[in-house]
């Protein structure tokens, strides 16, 4: 599994009149890989919930989500598991099929809210227009498989 985790002031998802949005938190793009497993998952989650990317009062990265009462808009992004080697049009070989992605990508969202109290969603498999302010900015990429 990859994950894009960005640190936002607020974010947004529209799919015609499905609109949600957050405000401190994070927006997360999740990419799920064709051989991801049990193990995957739980490291992927553990990592989201433990992660300190948010200022203490030292202007030091010390607080996680929780410390500082932050949401999550979670998209699901198979395109982050595309791979360019040897050729400029991408190969999305290596993400997952729709049935196992959704899945996983359902699983992860009822998980996190079990934790934060806020959670949106996108909708899977749809064009989804994100807007967001980057806080920082701050990018931070987990996979699993390093």
């Amino acid at each position: 599994m990859k994950v894009v985790i960005q640190r936002v002031t607020q974010a947004s998802v529209k799919v015609g009149d499905y609109h949600r949005s957050i405000g401190i938190g994070y927006l997360i793009l999740l990419g799920i890989h064709v051989s991801d497993t049990e193990a995957d998952y739980a490291y992927i989650l553990k990592k989201i919930l433990a992660l300190r990317v948010f200022e203490d009062e030292n202007a030091k990265m010390n607080l996680s989500l929780s410390q500082v009462n932050g949401s999550i808009l979670l998209i699901s992004q198979f395109t982050l598991l595309g791979s360019v080697k040897g050729n400029n049009r991408p190969s999305f070989t290596e993400s997952a099929k729709p049935d196992l992605a959704k899945s996983y990508y359902e699983r992860l969202a009822i998980d996190l809210r079990k934790s934060v109290p806020i959670v949106e969603t996108g909708r899977f498999r749809e064009d989804m227009k994100i807007e967001l302010i980057n806080q920082g900015p701050v990018t931070i990429i987990i996979d699993s498989k390093e």
